[in-house]
């Protein structure tokens, strides 16, 4: 099985928060009072198809490569860090910054292998961004141009942010292992 139930349970708090802190609302707290406005349904829906492919894919190519090495990998919502996400919306900061989910990596192995797990999660969003990048070149989906430029901007900024060579982001854990 891929996913156990409480990794699924995750997934599922992972989506909805992402749908929550990336929605269009740009409300402040003292103007929070009625989330459920008109429209809310469909802002929720745009950002779970732009946040959620993008951050979940990641987190799920760091699990499928150490599962293919032969490790135990499990998929964890980050619920402090969710936490923050949905603080930081609900107070309108104009950037969120917080970490969604991680996956836990248990077993031996070479430094490498390590590395290219770390480096696999960034290597989605980059291959994301080229994507989103060839949709917008080829005017391909016209209609959901919208959608298609902000994932390919998730996705950018998902890759430089998880290279960043300091510890504990994608790009220490690979660098380092280089090394």
């Amino acid at each position: 099985m891929l996913f156990n139930p409480i990794e699924i349970v995750y997934i599922l708090i992972t989506v909805g928060a992402l749908g929550f802190i990336f929605s269009e609302n740009r409300r402040t707290i003292t103007e929070f009072g009625n989330i459920l406005e008109e429209g809310w349904q469909r802002r929720v829906l745009t950002a779970v198809i732009i946040a959620a492919p993008a951050v979940l894919l990641h987190e799920f190519a760091h699990k499928f490569l150490a599962l293919a090495y032969g490790f135990t990998a499990t998929y964890s919502a980050s619920l402090w860090g969710l936490a923050i996400g949905v603080v930081m919306k609900v107070i309108g900061l104009g950037f969120v910054f917080f970490v969604p989910g991680y996956v836990t990596i248990l077993g031996a192995g070479a430094a490498l292998q390590y590395g290219l797990i770390a480096l696999a999660g960034p290597l989605t969003n980059l291959t994301l961004f080229l994507i989103f990048s060839a949709i917008i070149k080829y005017d391909r989906l016209p209609r959901y141009q919208h959608i298609v430029h902000a994932s390919r901007q998730i996705n950018l900024w998902l890759f430089i942010f998880n290279m960043i060579p300091l510890p504990g982001f994608d790009g220490f854990q690979f660098f380092a292992s280089l090394f």
